[in-house]
């Protein structure tokens, strides 16, 4: 009887943790700890034996790894779909800055949705599912429970933000402070005396930094920021409109605006022509985030953007190195907001913005098309 000739094609052979020791003549032990980032391996080895794996192929069997080293190599992030800023444009750079930053180190993002102020559950069931092995923390509170429970079960975080407790936080942040000091300053020098405030919610850790920058800014200008000078609270177009409003008609209104949030502070160009007030004329106004719906405004929105991409791509390096041991206290960065200096903050202080009332409208963000910056 012929034989049967056998024409399956072969698999190609597995590349193991051995082949990669044998190319680069070192120990199967010392690849081992290279490639899980051990603090003890030399950062040229380190560097040497994930170039040479990655040249020959070698990818880690992850459900072995996770039962050797107790890890999943994946950072959580959890969303609060009801959070003001959840769906901004911003998020889709921002998670693919995490996604980036987790991939260089071969780690997975695994993100989450709960509803606004119920999202403990979801952390929980992501660490009882072991499907992470620590958390990035966005908008950060100043009394936090995300940070309270996952200090409490000893699970790795790191903050996008500032925490009113520091003790064994990590944290990435952009200095909104800064930036709002150095709006203070601007508009002083453009000979604006009477700069108002409109922050968001109170109970954000950035709202307060905010704040205290910009009235940082303006005591260095000899300037003064008075209660009556500030609103809070402002999410959203309507809130950015109605604290405009309450400012702009009192007696002696602002000639200037600052919002804490770009997505408030559009909602000042609505107030300002009901008034019969153009802005970059008669007010100035400027926003904090970068929101590309800013440049949409007529004058555009100044603002202070924030490199989004970046932020999640250091945050994911952050929280690895904090999974692998890294002390907290070495893992903190800050980075600076850039400066849109836009037509919405082009005016010096002219006239009283109660002054002629009938003047031109301002055309409001969402009747024009300008696209430019």
């Amino acid at each position: 009887m012929q034989g049967r000739l056998d024409i399956t094609p072969s698999r190609p052979r597995r590349v193991r943790i051995a082949d990669v020791a044998a190319e680069i003549g070192i120990t199967k032990g010392t690849v081992s700890r290279a490639l899980n980032g051990h603090p003890d391996i030399a950062d040229g080895t380190r560097a040497r034996v994930r170039r040479v794996a990655q040249r020959m192929g070698y990818v880690p069997l992850g459900t072995a790894q996770a039962i050797r080293t107790g890890r999943c190599r994946a950072i959580g992030l959890v969303l609060e779909t009801e959070e003001h800023d959840a769906h901004r444009p911003f998020l889709t750079d921002f998670l693919a800055g995490l996604s980036q930053g987790a991939a260089a180190e071969a780690w997975t993002l695994t993100v989450a949705t709960a509803p606004l102020g119920a999202s403990l559950d979801t952390y929980r069931r992501l660490l009882d599912e072991r499907k992470v092995d620590g958390f990035v923390l966005p908008r950060t509170r100043r009394d936090d429970p995300r940070v309270a429970m996952l200090r409490a079960v000893d699970t790795p975080f790191v903050l996008f933000g500032g925490h009113g407790d520091p003790d064994g936080c990590a944290w990435f942040d952009v200095d909104g402070a800064a930036a709002m000091r150095a709006a203070a300053i601007l508009l002083a020098r453009r000979g604006h005396r009477r700069i108002a405030y409109v922050g968001g919610h109170p109970d954000y850790t950035y709202s307060a930094l905010r704040e205290e920058g910009l009235r940082d800014g303006m005591r260095s200008a000899g300037l003064d920021l008075p209660e009556a000078m500030i609103r809070r609270g402002a999410l959203d177009r309507a809130d950015g409109a109605a604290a405009a409003g309450s400012l702009l008609d009192a007696a002696t209104p602002p000639t200037a605006l600052v919002y804490a949030l770009d997505r408030a502070a559009l909602g000042a160009w609505r107030a300002a022509r009901d008034r019969g007030l153009v802005i970059g004329r008669d007010l100035a106004v400027l926003g904090y985030d970068g929101d590309p719906e800013g440049l949409h405004a007529e004058p555009p929105l100044a603002t202070w953007a924030v490199d989004w991409h970046r932020a999640g791509a250091r945050l994911a390096d952050l929280l690895i190195r904090r999974v692998r041991g890294e002390p907290p206290e070495t893992l903190r960065e800050t980075m600076p907001a850039t400066f849109l200096d836009r037509g919405s903050a082009s005016c010096g202080a002219g006239a009283s913005p109660n002054a002629d009332r009938g003047a031109a409208a301002a055309e409001s963000p969402e009747s024009t098309g300008r696209n430019d910056s």
